[in-house]
């Protein structure tokens, strides 16, 4: 891993930022049974929406890491969008197998991040923050969809 230990500020607050709809909409969900659907419906969008931004995370690697070439390079690239088609089947199947799916998506997603930091230097921070990150949309997604 390359030994940038210190998270740029700008990267710890989109980050934790990030988080605000998948607990906003899981409190409000708690707070407003009535329209519970809407708010379920919410998080699963953010999820799909969020799910795809992590996809692109890899095809950035791949174009711009100069370890990144050849056999590495193309996984990265086919493995880039494979989480937006998911997010996309997601929105499309009853909400509990959505959300199933989103979570599953965001912890591949995070495997293959671990994966990935074998064969290319990452920020020291990179991880850590992928697992925070992916944590806690998890367990939002889960609160909202299964308690339904």
């Amino acid at each position: 891993m390359i030994t940038q230990t210190a998270r740029p500020p700008a990267v710890t607050w989109l980050g934790y930022g990030g988080l605000l709809p998948f607990v906003g909409t899981a409190l409000t969900f708690f707070l407003d049974r009535h329209h519970g659907s809407v708010w379920l419906h919410m998080a699963l969008a953010y999820g799909a929406v969020i799910l795809s931004f992590v996809g692109a995370l890899h095809w950035g690697f791949a174009m711009a890491h100069p370890a990144a070439s050849g056999p590495v390079a193309n996984r990265l690239f086919i493995g880039s969008v494979v989480p937006s088609l998911v997010g996309w089947v997601a929105l499309l199947v009853a909400p509990p197998a959505g959300a199933a799916l989103l979570i599953a998506g965001f912890l591949t997603h995070y495997w293959q991040d671990v994966r990935l930091a074998r064969i290319l230097p990452l920020p020291t921070w990179y991880l850590p923050l992928r697992l925070q990150l992916t944590v806690v949309a998890c367990l939002s997604l889960a609160s909202v969809t299964f308690t339904a």
